[in-house]
């Protein structure tokens, strides 16, 4: 069974940094895509950046390159998304997902997805 448990969410100050965490269970990570999502309430959920399943290459939101980092431990299967310069708006429920056979960070093609953690950027 594909599990997804993220963890690192929190309140941090406009400017500050953190860093999300997502332990994968039930499958590897070579050959799945896997990665970042939000979801402000009220809006859709978009794709923050992923590891493509074909070849691992990242696939990062324009806003977030140079922000947003993402790495993945495939010892531990684990998957981390480190925040730096966050801002007010980056305030949403961070999400990861996999799926394999994927090559872009679109939430519409992903199928399995942990229960979020909230991040909250006040100003």
């Amino acid at each position: 069974e594909v599990q997804l448990v993220e963890s690192g969410g929190g309140l941090v100050q406009a400017g500050g940094s953190l860093r999300l965490s997502c332990a994968a269970s039930g499958f590897t990570l070579d050959g799945y895509a896997i990665g970042w999502f939000r979801q402000v309430p009220g809006k859709e959920r978009e794709g923050v950046s992923c590891f493509r399943s074909s070849d691992g290459t990242i696939d990062t939101a324009d806003s977030e390159k140079g922000r947003f980092i993402i790495s993945k431990d495939n010892a531990k299967n684990t998957v981390y998304l480190q925040m730096h310069s966050l801002k007010p708006e980056d305030t949403a429920v961070y999400y990861c997902a996999a799926q394999p056979l994927v090559n872009i960070c679109d939430p519409g093609l992903f199928d399995y997805w942990g229960q979020g953690t909230q991040v909250t950027v006040s100003s």
